[in-house]
């Protein structure tokens, strides 16, 4: 018999083993949870470590978990602020759509963050409707992620999924053509139907190019990579020479994994009096200050959470590998 997670763990787990059922014991203990402890425990329930500032993320949560508060958080940044990541975006569109306007590469002068937007564009080789239709989806995804100025003539981008279907953290697939595609139904069922021949966690995998744009984050600490990968497979290379890595699919690639396993073994020494302090790792300890029910709670909530992403269990293995469902292939 299993047991359903509290809506906290969503971001790692659907079931609770005994270590979540302790921790939760802990929050009981502590319980009713304060409004400035809910703020730090939400910020752990949205931490993904695929994320390119995940471990800046995890510096804030310590450092709010010793504060006692937080302000952090989506929605935080000022309005019209532009991150220096969305002018790596902005440039992935522009060139994308000069592409698309039937511009010439050696009249495409842009680099998407050190990488010549002409070399990655090339991996389309000759255009066709089928193409342009499939790099216009590309464009709509990166752009969903941009704060560009909104009017009525330039709303708020939305990205209308190809295959994914249900929430974030609930995924399943689509069935039908949506019907924001019906007209072009032929283009978005060849899409659908593109099999990329990829890696997932050293395994042999199949993967659905519609998902590949659907999981294209331009937040994911692999961006170009993936970028590069779709864009072959639409200029028909179907064999990458790199895994496609995206949310807890192929996490083990994580450029900082050592790191983030040193920052877990001193959480756990914060919250558990029988492990030791990981040499090199006292800074921690003194972000989080004085020990408290709280605080060790957070603590192990915010390690847990670590180490589940790192090995996500097998339900959430399954639901990361997104290959697409089996229909496509028929």
């Amino acid at each position: 018999m299993t047991t359903s997670c509290r809506n906290w763990w969503q971001n790692c787990t659907q079931e609770a083993d005994a270590e979540i059922l302790a921790i939760d014991a802990m929050e009981d203990q502590i319980a009713p949870i304060a409004e400035n402890v809910s703020r730090i425990r939400t910020l752990i329930s949205t931490l993904e470590l695929c994320h390119h500032k995940a471990q800046r993320w995890i510096h804030n949560i310590i450092e709010a978990i010793g504060a006692g508060d937080t302000q952090k958080g989506l929605g935080t940044r000022p309005a019209g602020e532009l991150h220096p990541a969305e002018k790596v975006w902005q440039s992935a569109c522009a060139a994308l759509a000069a592409w698309c306007a039937g511009s010439p590469l050696d009249s495409i002068d842009i680099s998407i963050d050190t990488v010549p937007a002409a070399k990655l564009i090339a991996n389309l080789q000759e255009r066709s409707p089928l193409k342009e239709w499939q790099v216009h989806r590309v464009i709509d995804k990166i752009r969903s992620w941009i704060q560009w100025p909104q009017s009525e003539e330039n709303p708020a981008a939305q990205y209308e999924w190809l295959l994914i279907g249900g929430g974030e953290y609930d995924l399943g697939y689509c069935r039908d053509c949506p019907e924001r595609y019906k007209e072009h139904e032929v283009f978005w069922l060849a899409t659908v139907r593109t099999i990329i021949h990829d890696q997932d966690n050293d395994n042999d995998a199949e993967l659905s190019l519609a998902l590949a744009i659907d999981m294209l984050w331009p937040c994911h600490w692999r961006f170009l990579d993936n970028l590069q990968i779709v864009l072959e497979a639409i200029g028909g290379k179907l064999h990458p020479e790199k895994p496609f890595a995206a949310c807890g699919r192929n996490i083990q690639l994580l450029p900082n994994r050592d790191r983030l396993e040193h920052i877990s073994l001193a959480l756990k020494a914060f919250y558990d009096d029988s492990c030791d302090t990981p040499e090199g790792d006292r800074e921690i300890l003194k972000m989080l200050g004085e020990s408290t029910d709280v605080k060790r709670w957070l603590a192990a909530s915010l390690d847990k959470t670590i180490r589940l992403q790192h090995n996500p269990p097998p339900a959430m293995r399954a639901a990361s590998a997104l290959n697409g469902p089996d229909w496509i292939k028929s």
